[in-house]
């Protein structure tokens, strides 16, 4: 296991920065070594560090990208954030990344306005439950859940259950009055 030291090091070595197209390719890799998350197409990632790079964020180390968070500002709703994906690569896992890139994403301007996290998750996905449960409480937040994309209805059987997780975010103005 690890020295202490050596995985604060190395937790302080990650830097943070939003996606530009010429990292789809290597985007699409690093979720593809992240099993069993679901692949997109090689496109589809191209057009996430595109279209979507002020709501997305890549994580390096080494100058090599080990995480990743989709996600965007629903269009009819620019209070809620809707994330995608996130991937940690299996070398850069136990750094706390998932949660300091959400983290980040939330400091953004592009999110000055989001009071709601949403994201689906399989029943049987513990990380993810882990990971957006550990923000919640971080945030003093409450998550609710229910079945949203029905394996039989959506996915033809193909796919389980995906659950539409809400995180309610507390008004940072109350959060300020009540410190």
């Amino acid at each position: 296991m690890a020295d202490i030291r050596q995985i604060k090091a190395r937790r302080d070595d990650v830097q943070f920065r939003k996606p530009d197209p010429t990292d789809g390719a290597e985007i699409w890799e690093l979720i593809a070594s992240c099993k069993p998350l679901d692949e997109n197409s090689m496109y589809c990632n191209l057009i996430q560090c595109d279209h979507f790079r002020d709501t997305c964020i890549l994580a390096e180390l080494d100058g090599a990208p080990v995480g990743w968070i989709s996600g965007y500002v629903l269009p009819k709703d620019p209070e809620t954030f809707f994330v995608w994906q996130v991937a940690v690569s299996p070398k850069a896992r136990g750094l706390g990344l998932a949660k300091r890139m959400l983290e980040q994403l939330f400091e953004r301007e592009d999110c000055k306005d989001v009071t709601r996290l949403q994201t689906t998750i399989t029943k049987d996905n513990d990380a993810s439950w882990a990971l957006f449960r550990s923000f919640a409480d971080a945030q003093n937040a409450d998550l609710d859940h229910e079945a949203h994309f029905e394996s039989d209805r959506h996915f033809q059987g193909e796919h389980d259950t995906e659950h539409m997780v809400t995180i309610s975010l507390p008004d940072a103005d109350a959060l300020d009055a009540a410190a």
